[in-house]
């Protein structure tokens, strides 16, 4: 990105996605541009060799971009289908509204990881930062390090699974039974990750489902 400038760049790969090709990219010398192969309809298969900036690989539909860096704020932000891959740390609210695919960070997540989740299955390698699944409304956050303050706080029916320790649960986020049907999902995720876990090891947390409505009993709790 030394010759060419961002918008192009996009143009280019918005294309080549809509044209269904399953076509391969390697985008060289990011030099931390923001809102990098944003919008992208299609297969497409994208290599980022360097660290973004914020919003990369927002509202992605079907392709797969790997940065082989680490992503600034709201990486895959809005995400619907498709599989992002930071080899590096991510910033703040990685992951946030999105509705499917595969978010997968194989260092540390910053604050507010997967807030307002809506479907979207994020893998975190390493740690993530407070409020992480503040929101969550549907979707799987596997966390194969420590959680900071607040994990899930006024959370729906996201389910999270933390491999070390949680600093402190969110309002209405409390530890679940880790059932059968828990294991194989996570053993899956963990899979497509390439994470070296066992599903044995986390721990599940979820919705205590207190707060879905206003009631005046829980008042100090929102």
């Amino acid at each position: 990105m030394t010759t060419t400038d961002l918008r192009e760049v996009n143009t280019t790969l918005q294309a080549a996605a809509k044209s269904q090709a399953n076509e391969a990219y390697v985008v060289i010398n990011p030099r931390g541009s923001h809102a990098m192969a944003c919008g992208l309809d299609g297969p497409l298969n994208v290599t980022i060799k360097g660290s973004t900036g914020y919003y990369c690989a927002g509202m992605n539909k079907e392709a797969s971009v790997t940065v082989e860096g680490s992503a600034g704020p709201g990486v895959a932000e809005n995400m619907m289908s498709g599989v992002v891959t930071i080899e590096g740390d991510a910033s703040q609210y990685a992951g946030a509204t999105g509705h499917g695919g595969l978010l997968n960070i194989k260092g540390n997540a910053s604050s507010r990881c997967g807030i307002s989740m809506k479907g979207i299955d994020i893998v975190v390698h390493g740690n993530i930062g407070h409020m992480s699944a503040f929101m969550a409304q549907k979707g799987n956050l596997v966390v194969l390090g420590d959680a900071g303050d607040a994990l899930g706080d006024s959370l729906y029916e996201a389910r999270l699974f933390v491999r070390g320790s949680v600093k402190s649960l969110g309002a209405d986020c409390i530890e679940k039974q880790m059932r059968l049907e828990h294991i194989e999902l996570l053993k899956e995720l963990l899979e497509k990750a390439g994470a070296d876990a066992k599903p044995e090891e986390f721990k599940r947390y979820g919705s205590a489902r207190q707060l879905y409505h206003f009631n005046i009993d829980n008042v100090d709790a929102y």
